[in-house]
């Protein structure tokens, strides 16, 4: 059955990282365009950052610089590395392939706070 499943979130203080994790059970993420993509209760999901299958990357203006997208194959595992990190990034994340109509996961809450 495919699944995706996101992990890594947690609590940090601004200016930390956290390193989000998204493990693809039942497909391959091989040569898949993969993105993550973020959504607070009641607002539109905004997407992040896009790795393409032949491994380009693209990031949103307001995370630029400060993440940084990549895939593990041989785990079947998608990253998202987070860096000064601001009380706005403070939503769940969710990773999703954005030209396959696969099933979301139940994402990962990332909370940005002193």
């Amino acid at each position: 059955q495919l699944q995706l499943a996101e992990s890594g979130g947690g609590l940090v203080q601004p200016g930390g990282s956290l390193r989000l994790s998204c493990t693809v059970t039942g497909s391959t993420v091989s040569g898949v365009s993969m993105a993550w993509y973020r959504q607070t209760l009641g607002k539109e999901r905004e997407l992040v950052a896009t790795i393409f299958g032949g491994g380009n990357t693209n990031y949103v203006d307001a995370m630029k610089g400060r993440v940084t997208i990549s895939t593990d194959t041989a785990k079947n595992t998608v990253y998202l590395q987070m860096n000064s990190l601001k009380p706005e990034d403070t939503t769940v994340y969710f990773c999703h392939p954005p030209f396959r109509p696969w099933p979301w996961g139940r994402g990962t809450q990332v909370t940005v706070s002193s």
